[in-house]
């Protein structure tokens, strides 16, 4: 197991559809102890089956939209695990869904836009200051969830794609800040896949269906295989592994059409 007995705090499950439950279900089998958060009550419930499930130390609150969380979150962490931690996952994206449906330039708002950016890639951020001390006792890891919305424009994605621009940057420069202390920041883009926040943007399963197309392996990834990368870019395999944004995505990242797509525009 490659990551016996290392120790994570994990954000982001919604239900055991999300990218981040996959996340956890790899980490757990690969022998890592872990803390999970939750946004708020409605949600706990959810979070605390995955923690009865893969064994979690702890179930913190944790609303990335609050300062004082991620103080508390700080406290928590010092208080379970004072010998410091071995990683970090942010899986959590966000913008209100009057902004995920429609022209770019008539919906996005000077509301949503900030909105978007707090919770989409600040918090990321903010994530680093709670948990660097921590991390830099192991030489941990930061690990953040991004899409291929960053850098192509996808129907309705909006102005979501430039906070995933954003929270990419971040990778980079967190990753030259914390190098230093020995701290790694990476992020997976994952291709589409059918989770609940994926749920709120317009024409999705026309996504999904594309990207099958698309893809040299001829089909959408998962959350197990977006897990399992995820396992590995926090495991000591990859300890020169940093600055970097990883697609696991089929390969649709590095094709343009094939003869399945080609075949819907036939006469």
């Amino acid at each position: 197991m490659i990551l016996k007995d290392k120790r994570f705090v994990l954000t982001g499950i919604a239900s055991k559809r999300s990218i981040a439950w996959g996340i956890a279900q790899s980490l757990s089998e690969q022998g890592a102890k872990l803390v999970l958060t939750y946004p708020n009550d409605k949600i706990k419930k959810r979070v605390d089956m995955a923690a009865a499930e893969f064994g979690a130390e702890a179930v913190l609150e944790l609303d990335v939209g609050d300062d004082g969380h991620f103080a508390d979150l700080t406290r928590s962490l010092e208080s379970i695990w004072p010998e410091g931690i071995d990683g970090a996952v942010h899986a959590i994206g966000f913008a209100p869904a009057d902004q995920l449906d429609g022209d770019f330039t008539s919906v996005t708002t000077r509301e949503g836009f900030a909105v978007a950016h707090d919770i989409s890639s600040y918090s990321f951020i903010a994530l680093a200051k709670a948990t660097q001390e921590l991390l830099a006792k192991r030489a941990g890891s930061l690990l953040t969830l991004s899409y291929a919305g960053s850098e192509r424009t996808y129907t309705n994605y909006n102005v979501m794609g430039l906070a995933k621009a954003s929270l990419e940057a971040s990778v980079r420069y967190m990753a030259a800040d914390l190098g230093a202390r020995g701290v790694r920041v990476n992020a997976i883009s994952a291709g589409p896949i059918r989770t609940l926040a994926a749920s709120g943007v317009s024409g999705f399963r026309q996504i999904l269906d594309m990207n099958e197309a698309m893809s040299p392996l001829q089909r959408n990834v998962t959350i197990e295989e977006v897990g399992d990368a995820a396992a590995l870019l926090l495991s000591d395999l990859s300890r020169a592994i940093t600055a970097q944004i990883i697609y696991v995505d089929g390969g649709v990242s590095n094709v343009g059409a094939n003869s399945k797509v080609l075949s819907k525009f036939a006469d």
